[in-house]
């Protein structure tokens, strides 16, 4: 073989080792050797938190959301700075970062600068989601943190105003269809919104000056109760009013009846012709069929490009750079 030859098939095997490396698939497995306990940790670290805060689940499942929707699941989220993703619209309303803190310090005792800020994030909101009632699934594992906030990208992120279409074209910009939209939706049969996410459909729908004709006119009196006309929206409202701590399809449910909270929950069922309609119908029938399709759209959500390899670090402060 020529010595060109030589080097160009050396040449071709390094840059295929340097891809393989940075495009490393993730896995259920990937701390099996390294930090064998990490879901358990996690899960101790949940249990105890919840007894001081009963809303941490539906919180920490919403940083993962928010994460992942902004320039993938790289926990660029949890950085501070003047810059950063969560002092930005929507996630001035985002908690459960001192949560995030405790598990990464536990981890850090126990395996130090192994576990990623991004896998903790994903981890967290599928321990949530279970300790809740809902479905459990294997979480793929093997993300590497961030080295930079995105805050130019926080657009990205769905809004609770904006319209069924404008919703749909964000997922379908991170790969995700009308089903994946429908049940990581689902998440809202658990957690509290701020009054200031749906005071415009009470009060001033799309600037018509009266309340959104598709509000059970029940459910619209009840709520103007909890949030009168002018006062301050920072109140909490339960998106279920009836199981708001348990994750199960009652959303779904509450959507049929015209009793969804947030616009863009509603529109789900609401807007003719759409096709997520028959999704919502399938799910208020089948509390199963929804765990099984949350559970998969959420390892879609989490596949949304993550750093592998030798991409991005492990931070030991997920606040921070190293």
């Amino acid at each position: 073989m020529s010595s060109f030859k030589i080097i160009a098939t050396l040449f071709l095997l390094s840059t295929a080792m340097m891809l393989g490396e940075s495009n490393a698939q993730l896995s259920g497995t990937f701390y099996a050797k390294t930090c064998p306990n990490v879901s358990s940790i996690v899960r101790s670290v949940l249990q105890n938190a919840q007894q001081n805060d009963i809303w941490i689940f539906p919180k920490l499942v919403r940083l993962h959301f928010h994460d992942c929707f902004v320039h993938g699941c790289d926990a660029s989220l949890l950085l501070n700075g003047t810059d950063s993703e969560k002092t930005a619209t929507p996630n001035l309303s985002t908690g459960g970062y001192s949560v995030i803190d405790d598990i990464k310090t536990a981890l850090e005792h126990s395996c130090p600068r192994v576990v990623s800020c991004a896998d903790i994030l994903a981890l967290a909101a599928q321990i949530s989601v279970s300790l809740a009632g809902g479905p459990t699934w294997e979480v793929p594992l093997g993300r590497r943190d961030g080295r930079a906030a995105h805050r130019e990208a926080i657009r990205a992120i769905p809004s609770a105003h904006e319209s069924l279409n404008n919703i749909t074209a964000k997922f379908k910009n991170m790969g995700l269809d009308s089903t994946d939209l429908v049940a990581l939706s689902g998440v809202h049969t658990f957690g509290r919104a701020q009054c200031s996410s749906f005071m415009d459909r009470l009060y001033n729908f799309k600037g018509s000056g009266k309340s959104d004709p598709t509000l059970n006119a029940t459910y619209l009196k009840a709520l103007t109760q909890l949030c009168p006309k002018g006062r301050d929206g920072r109140s909490l409202i339960d998106l279920d009013e009836s199981t708001s701590l348990t994750f199960d399809n009652n959303y779904f449910l509450n959507l049929q009846n015209h009793r969804g909270l947030l616009q863009s929950d509603q529109e789900l069922f609401s807007t003719s012709g759409a096709d997520t309609v028959a999704i919502v119908n399938r799910f208020a029938n089948s509390q199963s069929q929804f765990f099984d399709s949350f559970a998969k759209s959420m390892v879609k959500m989490g596949n949304i490009s993550p750093l592998t390899g030798s991409n991005g670090e492990i931070r030991s402060d997920c606040r921070k750079i190293n």
